[in-house]
């Protein structure tokens, strides 16, 4: 991409400038230079975008799911025949290696094929009355208009998820871009509008860092929008969370974690360092689900931390344009400095480093600290960079209070040879997600994917995205004369 691209608002099937032509400018985190230049949405454009979702609601959710169904299926299509300019928008928006943006563009669409099969299974049921002549229903159906929100650090994937299972409900969206991704998210909404759903069934809406707070709050308050979907930090969760509550609309949260990954005495090493590695440094360690926590028991921590450290120093990480390495940048230097602080307070207190160490730029090594405790900010941080702490714990017992020891519950991850032990142990690990033998950072489509305490609530994926996207509605049928008291 030689020079920055342009992104455009897309409100009812058309692209347009934000109001007053105003725009912003997304940085190349490698090279400082203009990755994207985009529309800056006011409010007045956000409430427009709703306006138009609220527009095609009607004739979108009363189309058959078949022809939905298709309309879907052919989005998908849409999504993958972009995988060349998907590459180029990752690359020079977040700094992600082409792996990455591959890996992305394969689940997206992946998600988009399991929401075009959902839409026939989006069912009811009768249930027996005690009345007579009665015959009681329970239905879904549609909610309106669905405002999506989605972070950059995994932007089509998250952006994806924020509009098909919605859409395949019957539902119509308005997409947040994220500040980091513009380019990213617009090709997705390109996509689904290129397949011929209904003008305004999916609107993007792109805004200045500065207006943000505007721009979500209008599209919050904004009557046509019913419910929201928000994936990003904690922080902002909560206040999503309460603008919504004034409004009694629903919110679906997947916000930050602290994933723990515990490896037993009875563990295969080599299989718990690999999928130790890939959940802590996949994507530079920028992912919900990284692996942020590696629990050992004493009697074996000393072997582990020998064969993670020398699988860490081996990770090299180089600018992603040029493709030679697995880790590619991280997304700004704020995230640099962040880690940086974390490494000293953890070696500041006593920790040591196994691999990696600060870095004075956006290319950040695969670091590892060992020994960490409860005084240093990495037992309890999200870092969200290419850092993780290794814990040493006593026993099982004690692997598993380290593990609880979070207000975070996204995904955990349990190793040990004895998998009804580590099935026992996965059930009382207070997450979401666990993993037996398997790493934390794991996704499918068709899976109930969700956190528990700061991590959020609700669920995307599969059948359990159906219960998250409509509602659910009793309706009786009388089928002969009623008795009444008067």
């Amino acid at each position: 991409m030689s020079e920055a691209a342009n992104v455009l608002l897309s409100i009812g099937g058309r692209h347009e400038e934000a109001a007053g032509g105003r725009t912003f400018t997304r940085l190349n985190p490698m090279t400082g230079e203009a990755a994207t230049r985009a529309a800056a949405a006011s409010v007045a454009d956000a409430q427009r975008a709703a306006g138009a979702a609220a527009g095609a609601f009607p004739a979108w959710s009363a189309l058959g799911p078949n022809p939905r169904r298709a309309l879907l299926n052919k989005a998908a299509d849409a999504l993958e025949a972009r995988a060349a300019q998907f590459v180029d928008a990752m690359m020079h928006e977040t700094g992600s290696t082409e792996m990455w943006a591959r890996f992305n563009l394969m689940l997206a669409a992946g998600m988009v094929r399991e929401a075009a099969a959902l839409t026939t299974q989006i069912g009811g049921e009768v249930i027996p009355s005690d009345k007579p002549g009665c015959i009681a229903m329970a239905l879904r159906e549609p909610v309106g208009v669905i405002l999506g929100i989605a972070p950059w650090n995994a932007p089509i994937i998250l952006a994806v998820r924020a509009i098909a299972v919605p859409l395949a409900c019957g539902n119509t969206v308005v997409l947040k871009a994220s500040e980091q991704c513009p380019r990213t998210h617009g090709l997705i909404v390109e996509a689904f509008v290129e397949a011929g759903l209904p003008e305004g069934a999916v609107n993007l809406v792109t805004n200045a860092p500065e207006d943000a707070g505007d721009v979500v709050g209008a599209l919050i308050d904004h009557p046509a929008v019913r419910r929201i979907n928000f994936t990003g930090s904690t922080a902002v969760g909560r206040i999503i969370a309460k603008r919504a509550a004034e409004h009694l609309k629903p919110v679906l949260l997947e916000l930050g974690g602290k994933a723990p990954l515990i490896v037993l005495e009875d563990a295969d090493l080599d299989e718990a360092v690999n999928a130790a590695a890939f959940g802590a440094f996949m994507n530079q360690g920028q992912i919900c689900m990284s692996t942020e926590r590696i629990i050992v028991v004493e009697t074996i921590a000393d072997a582990f931390a020998e064969k993670f450290g020398a699988k860490a120093t081996g990770l090299l990480c180089g600018d992603p344009r040029e493709g030679k390495t697995p880790l590619g940048a991280v997304v700004d230097r704020r995230t640099v400095d962040h880690v940086n602080a974390l490494i000293d307070d953890a070696l500041g207190k006593g920790a040591r480093a196994l691999a990696g160490g600060k870095a004075d730029s956006v290319l950040m090594g695969a670091t590892v600290i060992d020994g960490v405790t409860k005084d240093m900010n990495l037992y309890r941080d999200e870092s969200f960079g290419p850092i993780v702490g290794i814990l040493r714990a006593k026993d099982e017992e004690d692997a598993i209070r380290l593990a609880n020891d979070s207000e975070y519950g996204l995904s955990a991850a349990v190793f040990t040879r004895d998998t009804a032990r580590g099935l026992t142990i996965a059930r009382r690990i207070k997450s979401g997600i666990c993993h037996v033998n398997g790493p934390t950072v794991h996704d499918e489509p068709q899976m109930p994917f969700g956190g528990v305490g700061a991590s959020g609530y609700g669920r995307f994926g599969g059948k359990a995205g159906i219960d998250s996207f409509t509602e659910l509605r009793w309706i009786t049928l009388e089928t002969q004369a009623g008795h009444y008291p008067f």
